[in-house]
């Protein structure tokens, strides 16, 4: 296969390997957090990434971002999609939500990007803006259903909303003030803004981190740290990176409506919470606004 076809097979892999990936956050959090409070995880994820950032681009020796308005830049990026973002994710969940209902509010994130685009004069077609009702449509259904378990109180959903607005702003900031840079030394760069915000709050915290337990070592917390290492930072936030680099801000925050769906089934899938007939329509629903937002416009 010549090396340009296979490039672009691998960029139009990158959305979908996108979702499975950022998916699975949500499921971490409900494995790791029976054995770590929320701050102190982030902050041990946030320094063990940040070290093979730093390798990875020492290695290569990577490009780093041209002037100190740019590093400025990836550092509030950084706050805003890692400390922000996750914080609110963690807490939410070490609150009592649940990991399908947290992707799921979360998942609202295309329509407040539609809403900002649209108010700044930036072109929403109306073709998107049907999928994007269509999608907080199905978010909705399958919300609603949540409801009903007892899993959503105002302490919890607080943290929900602070993870909501800020991967929104930190996409928007992104694509706004972030010049194109290498994605190794971009990454490095927000992961220590994130630390240095996530470590005090990880200081406050009084609950101890248990890496054993009485069979050895506690796999179920190394395991989460290590896939939110390698698998979610080292992979997902590079390809949520390149996508924003890539596409509109429309387009690419599209794609978060289709993590709550598969968040849902990994949740069924490893920790039975329920699934219905009614959330398997919001799915539906979910999956056929993304795909009108997503969708290239036809040639005149």
């Amino acid at each position: 296969m010549p090396s340009g076809h296979r490039q672009q097979l691998l960029v139009r892999a990158m959305p979908a390997v996108f979702v499975l990936i950022w998916s699975t956050g949500f499921i971490v959090a409900r494995y790791g957090m029976p054995h770590a409070p929320p701050m102190k995880f982030l902050a041990m994820r946030y320094l063990l990434s940040a070290v093979c950032f730093l390798l990875w681009a020492a290695a290569a020796r990577a490009a780093w971002p041209r002037d100190r308005v740019q590093l400025a830049h990836l550092a509030i990026t950084g706050v805003f999609m890692h400390a922000g973002y996750l914080g609110g994710v963690w807490a939410a969940v070490k609150a009592g939500m649940g990991a399908g209902l947290a992707a799921l509010l979360v998942g609202l994130q295309p329509v407040l990007t539609a809403i900002w685009v649209a108010s700044r004069g930036g072109t929403v077609a109306r073709r998107q803006w049907a999928g994007l009702a269509l999608g907080l449509g199905g978010l909705l259904l399958v919300v609603w259903q949540k409801l009903g378990f007892g899993e959503v109180h105002p302490h919890n959903l607080l943290f929900a909303l602070v993870a909501l607005l800020s991967i929104t702003a930190g996409t928007l900031y992104q694509k706004r003030f972030v010049a194109p840079c290498d994605v190794r030394t971009a990454n490095l760069v927000q992961l220590v803004a994130a630390l240095v915000v996530t470590a005090p709050l990880a200081a406050l915290e009084t609950e101890a981190v248990r890496w054993t337990g009485p069979q050895g070592w506690n796999v179920e917390l190394v395991g989460a740290l290590a896939w939110s290492v390698l698998g979610l930072t080292l992979g997902g936030s590079s390809l949520l990176y390149l996508l924003i680099q890539r596409g509109a801000a429309t387009t690419v925050t599209s794609l978060m409506y289709l993590v709550p769906p598969t968040t849902a089934l990994m949740a069924w899938l490893l920790f039975g919470e329920p699934i219905t007939p009614l959330i398997v329509a919001g799915v539906a629903l979910t999956a056929a606004g993304v795909s009108l937002v997503v969708r290239p416009p036809r040639a005149a």
